[in-house]
């Protein structure tokens, strides 16, 4: 019995060991595993930190119109006046040209529905009055060579008589010179008639003669220079006369003018009218065409901004709001400032549309799922309100491979997301700058555009 014991003890004992080894030996490979599992996960990792990582530059905004014509635009009536039709309804489309409203005149001046005939009337009494003004100019101007006609004539008569008087005080000088020399020539016969008379040489009779004669000559040069005089008074009234003609025909010729002036002035003025009637009426047409409110382009009527009938509006007051068909979409992004300077133009995006659903990988756009290609078109040259700068980016054109075109169902104001795609850097180095809150890398500096 006792061996019997000791056999059972003994296999017991020897049971317990070997699961002890066996535990122990599960031990020791499970720590292998694991140390190999671990090494190979270093490894993978080690791998992974030198895969090439895209930078991106993150970005949020709207769908928008990439042309100014293509965005929402309020539709204005260009006068004020009172609702009498509205010939549309919200939402729907209208073509360039159509009627959205009906309005009639509220301004008094122009009640009168005969008022361009008035208005023709009165242009033609205007014209009567500048056809009136024309002729007066034309008898003034016909008066006006009458007048030089009739002053050549009378100027070349006085002018004549001037000469005449000039050529009758020359002979009547002399007439005068030769009477005075007569005369010094008697007084001195005389003087040796005296003196041969006292020495017995001539008798009494001979010195009463020459006394006669000396008297005679006096008389001729009294009656010369009276004569001169005379002449001399009629070339002062040739004169006087010819000035007297000058002035008469200055006073008349400075009338005559002055009555052309004022014809002149007159025409002026009736023309001034003419064309202020003219621009009048013509104003009148153009204002009676904006009675029609009239869609600027084709579109489609969002929101109409007045209501009712008989509702008075303001000139240049918005009735609606109109947003044109088939616009040229593009996304408008905000991005940061430090993001700027390593945006140019044409640089690639991925965009993400709300409503659309995608995956978008930042750091490997290729693989990404429901996202769209597009090109910056825009880049802001400053800040907006929010102080982040503004990128405009169309559609690409021609669509990548693989890609499809931007949806048609997108509608301005939709929500977007984007990555502006940088250079591929190494997954380590974009953990490290992302841990230190550096900027995205270039390999060269942008050049400004």
């Amino acid at each position: 019995m006792a061996d019997k014991k000791f056999s059972i003890d003994s296999f017991v004992e020897w049971q317990e060991l070997s699961q002890h080894g066996q535990g122990q030996l599960l031990k020791e490979k499970g720590s292998i595993f694991l140390g190999r599992l671990m090494l190979v996960a270093s490894i993978i990792f080690v791998i992974v930190l030198f895969l090439p990582w895209r930078q991106t530059i993150p970005g949020k905004g709207t769908v928008t119109a990439l042309r100014p014509e293509d965005r929402p635009q309020t539709v204005q009536n260009q006068i004020g006046g009172r609702i009498e039709r509205w010939a549309v309804r919200e939402g729907q489309e209208v073509k360039k040209g159509d009627t959205i409203l009906v309005i009639s005149e509220t301004s008094q001046s122009y009640f009168d529905p005969d008022l361009p005939q008035r208005l023709q009337e009165q242009l033609l009494a205007k014209r009567s009055g500048e056809d009136a003004a024309s002729q007066k100019m034309r008898a003034t101007e016909a008066q006006i060579d009458a007048l030089g006609s009739g002053l050549r004539y009378q100027l070349e008569a006085a002018q004549n008589n001037v000469i005449q008087a000039r050529n009758v005080v020359k002979i009547d000088s002399a007439d005068l010179v030769a009477t005075e020399t007569m005369y010094a020539t008697s007084v001195s016969r005389l003087e040796r008639y005296e003196r041969g008379y006292q020495d017995g040489l001539f008798s009494l009779t001979d010195i009463e003669t020459r006394r006669l004669t000396l008297q005679n000559d006096r008389a001729k040069v009294v009656s010369a220079e009276n004569k001169l005089t005379n002449s001399r008074q009629s070339l002062t009234n040739a004169r006087i006369e010819l000035d007297n003609i000058r002035a008469k025909y200055n006073e008349a010729l400075a009338k005559a003018q002055s009555d052309l002036s004022s014809a002149l002035s007159s025409k002026a003025s009736v023309q001034g009218d003419i064309a202020k009637l003219r621009n009048e009426i013509t104003n009148i047409d153009i204002r009676r065409n904006l009675y029609v409110v009239r869609a600027p382009q084709n579109g489609f009527i969002v929101k109409t901004l007045k209501a009712g009938i008989g509702e008075n509006i303001k000139e240049g007051e918005s009735v609606a709001t109109l947003q044109p068909g088939a616009p040229q979409l593009a996304a408008e992004i905000y991005v940061n400032a430090m993001d700027v300077p390593l945006i140019l133009k044409e640089s690639d995006t991925r965009l993400q549309f709300e409503g659309w659903p995608s995956v978008q990988f930042s750091g490997w756009p290729s693989v990404a799922v429901g996202t769209f290609a597009g090109k910056v078109t825009v880049i802001d040259k400053v800040s907006s309100a929010n102080g982040q700068y503004r990128l405009l980016i169309r559609p690409a054109h021609p669509v990548p491979e693989g890609d499809e075109p931007w949806p048609p169902q997108l509608r301005l104001g939709s929500g977007v997301y984007s990555r502006v795609i940088l250079n591929a850097v190494p997954l380590w180095y974009e953990i490290w700058r992302q841990l230190n809150g550096f900027p995205p890398s270039l390999e060269r500096e942008p050049k400004e555009e």
